[in-house]
This record gives C-alpha cells, structure tokens and sequence, in this order.
C-alpha cells in the first residue's frame, strides 16, 4: 500500500536552471565596420650598399633610427686607391692634351708649306692623322678620369632618399663586398598597415576608406591607400594597403588590429551579453512557451558599444536572453523577470565545460 501510494503521487515540478531577461533585437543606423588585423610596415625600403669590393670602410655616420636627408653622407670606404687612380688619370689628361697641342701646331706648319710646294701632300696628310690620333687619346684619357672620379666618388655613400635608417649591419673597418646591404632605409620615415580581408568585405572598401589601427597608446589614424586587385586563389583574401602619415608608436614589424569604416547602414541589434561563442561559432537563447531556452545560430559582424549587429538568424520579433546566456544549455527551464531583478540576483556556477562568452 504505501509503494502504491507513492507512485500514484504527483512529481515535483522542475526547478528553473535560471533566472534570465529578455530583449527585443533593436534595428538602428550605425557605423559599418569591418574588422581585421595585419602587420605594419614600411611603404617603401631602400637597401643602401656600395659599387665597390674589396674596400675597407673608414667611417659610419648613421645609427640606426637616424633621420636623413636624400645625399646626405651615410658612410665612407678608405678612398685612398681611388684617389691614387684618379691623379694618375689627371697626369694622362695633361700629357694627352699637351701631345694634342703639339700635333696640331706641327700639322698647321705641314699643311702651310704643302701649299707652298716645299713638302709632299703625304707628308701634310700623316701629320693631320697624327693630330686627329693625339685628339682621340685625349678624349680616351679623359674618359678614363671620369672613371675614375666616379670610382672614386663611390666611396662616399650617401643616402638616395630621405627617411630613417631602419638597419645597419657595417662597421667601421669592415672589408665590404659590391651588392651587400649594409644600411636599409624607410623612405620618408612613412609606414602602413596591410591588412587581409575576406573577399566579402574586400570589395566594399575603395581607396580612401577611413581606418582606425589599434596601438599601445591609442588608435592610429589612416587611410586607404591601395586595394589588392586580386585574391589569393586557396584563401579567397586581399590585401588593403593603409598609410599611417602619422604611426605614433607603431613600428615595422608590429602586428595590430584596426578598423575599417565603410559607411553607415542599418543593423539589427541585441546586448554583447546575449551573444555566446562556442567551438567558433556565435549563438543565442530565446525562450519558447514552454520557458525553456532555445538555443539559436546566428552571424554577427561588429560590436558598437554594448550592442553587437546580428546579419542573419534572427528575426526582429524574437527575443532573446540579454544576461546570463553564457549559464544556459538548450533546453533548460528558465524564469523570466526584468532586467532589474536579474542584476540584483545572484548568478549560479558555471556548468564544466561551460561556454566561453565574450
């Protein structure tokens, strides 16, 4: 009798999991966004070496950091070989020149007494050609001084742009090969963030697009410069090129996040709080007839404030869960009360292997 009076008893009813407000998903105008990261960079290096081997180097006038001037001196090579080379040149310029001289007075003198009859025409004939050879080994000796010189002014590096040594890998006596960088410029001192986008949102940004880049002391402001004209075949991406005309504490070589504005339109928006992620993947709770939660796919894009955009499954008549959503499992009992009560109630552990919210 008394196990049959207890099975014909009613059982308890279940207990709520949790307590939980709802919120209608709110369509506004806001700022189209599209978020990405990518590292900054130098808009233009120049790899800065010397047109000579086998020289050693006699002085570096720049640090790394140092801003210069285009033909500013870097660095200068022990010149003593060229500066050699070149007198040597000089002293052939002067000796060809005075050779020329003579040839030419002892021709005019041929040609005058060929007129007169008193010497063979031959003889005035061999004497022009010798004039014209000493021209010519003037004109050869004079090539080779300005060969020389320019060898010699090779051994004084100066900057082909103005902007800021970003490396340095020579030191004052080092022997130096022809083609080895030894300094590397950032032209201008100007950088700029280049960023992978997704070809969705590629195509919606266009040279001039306004950009924020997130820095340790604050956002950077930029602009865009260039936008990739192709996409990378496997990963469907592009390249945005930003130019950053004042980086603030950005450095080449940093990896940062920034934003891209790309006008204004109109979102559907719900609470951060009502958005969990799991595995990768955004959901949210709606509540059925029954008060249990229902657990919902959906897409997100930017966060504004304390509301993040739903782009796709919701509708503007749902509710959802605003707080406590990270607590939920689809299918739990809830309570519903309003925004209020649920702030003033104390929230219940976190199930293992609970949801990670942001």
């Amino acid at each position: 009798l008394a196990l049959g009076a207890c099975s014909g008893s009613e059982a308890p009813e279940a207990t709520p999991s949790l307590t939980v407000s709802l919120a209608t998903p709110q369509t506004r105008e806001v700022a189209r966004e599209v978020v990405a990261s990518g590292a900054v960079a130098a808009w233009e290096e120049v790899s800065v070496g010397v047109e000579l081997s086998g020289l050693r180097v006699a002085s570096v006038a720049v640090e790394v950091g140092s801003v210069v001037q285009k033909g500013e001196v870097m660095l200068r090579v022990d010149d003593r070989t060229m500066a050699s080379q070149l007198a040597q040149s000089d002293a052939q310029v002067k000796e060809a020149a005075t050779n020329l001289e003579t040839a030419r007075r002892k021709a005019a003198r041929v040609r005058e007494l060929a007129n007169e009859k008193m010497v063979a025409l031959q003889d005035a004939e061999e004497a022009e050609a010798a004039r014209d050879n000493a021209q010519a080994r003037l004109n050869t000796a004079i090539a080779s001084r300005d060969a020389a010189r320019v060898q010699r002014d090779f051994t004084v590096v100066r900057a082909p742009v103005s902007g800021v040594v970003s490396a340095r890998s020579v030191q004052p006596g080092q022997v130096v090969g022809a083609g080895t960088e030894l300094l590397r410029l950032i032209r201008d001192g100007r950088l700029e963030w280049r960023a992978e986008l997704a070809e969705a949102d590629l195509l919606q940004v266009t040279p001039g697009t306004r950009v924020q880049v997130q820095s340790s002391r604050g956002d950077v402001a930029g602009t865009v410069r260039q936008v990739s004209p192709a996409l990378d075949a496997q990963r469907r991406t592009g390249t945005v090129y930003v130019d950053l005309p004042e980086p603030g504490a950005l450095r080449a070589g940093m990896f940062a996040q920034g934003r891209l504005a790309l006008g204004r339109t109109n979102a559907m928006l719900v609470p951060a709080d009502a958005v969990v992620y799991r595995d990768g993947r955004a959901f949210v709770f709606t509540v059925d007839g029954e008060q249990r939660a229902r657990e919902r796919a959906v897409e997100v894009g930017s966060q504004h404030g304390e509301s993040i955009e739903v782009r796709s499954g919701l509708k503007a008549s749902d509710r959802v869960v605003a707080r406590g959503a990270g607590f939920l499992g689809d299918g739990d009992l809830v309570r519903v009360v309003d925004a209020a009560q649920v702030q003033a109630a104390p929230k219940p552990a976190a199930k293992a292997g609970g949801a990670d919210t942001k």
